[in-house]
């Protein structure tokens, strides 16, 4: 007979294995730096593990580590220091020379470009564009984040993406 603490570690064990990636790619999206990246995937879940095993309830899982990655991402944007061409280096801006090397600058600048449209939005339209296209979180999921229906979850992502093809003339 399992015990009901291997049933919670089944679990966050599952979460972890299903929201590792995604985290990973919402803090290098939200932050453009890897390093600092990987360590706040595992300060998200360091908190959340260090929560259950305090014995309090978390009703959604998937739902309280995402508020947890958004409060690490607020606290970095709040000690947030000027980048040097040497850190977007250490990050993977790539300088090179190669064959395909005018490709990847391209698509860096129109990741980039695509990125500074998104900083424009509000607050509350930038984080869904973020959850549904970077996290690729469906909109029940967003909605369970956020406390919110999901037919506004769905009116917000759409004002989102009128405002960002706004702001790239598209």
């Amino acid at each position: 007979m399992r015990t009901p603490n291997e049933d919670i570690s089944e679990n966050f064990i599952k979460t972890y294995d299903e929201l590792a990636d995604p985290l990973y790619r919402r803090f290098c999206f939200r932050l453009s730096n890897r390093e600092r990246s990987k360590e706040l995937v595992q300060e998200t879940f360091t908190r959340s593990w260090e929560y259950l095993v305090e014995g309090k309830e978390i009703k959604n899982l998937k739902s309280f580590i995402y508020k947890i990655a958004n409060n690490l991402i607020i606290d970095e944007y709040r000690k947030k220091k000027s980048v040097s061409l040497d850190v977007m280096r250490d990050d993977g801006f790539d300088v090179s020379t190669e064959v395909d090397g005018h490709e990847s600058i391209v698509k860096q600048a129109e990741t980039e470009h695509m990125r500074k449209a998104i900083d424009q939005l509000p607050p509350k339209y930038r984080e869904i564009v973020v959850m549904r296209y970077i996290d690729g979180l469906t909109l029940g999921e967003i909605s369970a984040i956020l406390g919110e229906t999901e037919n506004t979850v769905s009116v917000r992502i759409n004002r989102s993406i009128k405002k960002i093809q706004d702001l790239l003339k598209i």
